[in-house]
């Protein structure tokens, strides 16, 4: 098999149960093992592209805890964010931005996890949820990142983890969609690109059902601790990745 090939499907593997687990991460995990061989557009399409599936795929185990009433400002303020970020893509540095967040994400979810596990935040109320969104929707148009800043901020409102994990489901499935079609739009997405979008997606769909699995075995605790190393792995990775591209 092509090597090119064997790389796409160790990271929609990997990437698929990470997601499963934690909600999020597919395009952190996957891009962390394309960067290696696979062209750096066909490994952005591939990413939200295998985001969309892994969560339409775990969708029946988590959709009770969704609440639109929680989710809607959070996809209202994704939705704004998303255009903006695709245009970004050609008028800013997204490596600064993926080594910005990067830095915040290593240095507050390690702080998080020594707290007590009952810490909430609970200003801001639905304005707030609607900027963590919007953050999202940015990096998710800029680099198909549109998880951790949404998921690290309903962890801090000490949301339980099914309300949790429904709410970000919506939120996710949303902000792919959203990327994809301005993606198709802008003809970023090509038909020799098909073959991987297939590949990507036949893989990945036994993994994500396998760490959904085991996201319903965890506590709210658990979950909550899960999701402050992901998002520090999560970190660590951007920071590399935005280094690697500079040097």
């Amino acid at each position: 098999m092509d090597q090119v090939l064997v790389l796409i499907a160790v990271g929609a593997a990997l990437a698929g149960f990470a997601q499963g687990v934690s909600g999020f991460a597919f395009a952190l995990v996957s891009l962390s093992v394309w960067a290696w061989g696979v062209d750096p557009k066909l490994a952005v399409v591939l990413s939200v592209f295998g985001s969309l599936v892994g969560q339409l795929v775990t969708l029946p185990f988590v959709w009770r805890g969704f609440s639109l009433k929680a989710a809607l400002p959070l996809i209202i303020g994704g939705l704004i964010g998303v255009p903006i970020g695709a245009q970004l893509v050609g008028a800013a540095d997204p490596n600064l931005f993926k080594f910005g967040l990067g830095l915040f994400l290593i240095a507050y979810c390690p702080l998080m996890l020594l707290l007590k596990p009952d810490l909430q935040f609970s200003w801001g109320g639905r304005v707030a949820d609607a900027v963590s969104g919007w953050i999202g929707g940015v990096l998710g148009g800029m680099a198909g990142i549109s998880g951790p800043v949404p998921t690290l901020w309903t962890t801090l409102r000490g949301w339980s983890k099914d309300e949790q994990r429904g709410v970000l489901q919506g939120f996710n499935i949303a902000m792919h969609t959203a990327t994809l079609t301005v993606y198709l739009i802008a003809g970023t997405i090509e038909i020799e690109m098909l073959g991987a979008l297939a590949l990507t997606g036949v893989v990945l769909v036994p993994f994500a059902i396998l760490g959904v699995l085991v996201f319903k075995r965890l506590t709210t605790v658990g979950f909550r601790r899960v999701v402050l190393v992901g998002l520090t792995a999560s970190g660590l990775v951007l920071i590399w990745g935005a280094v690697a591209a500079w040097v």
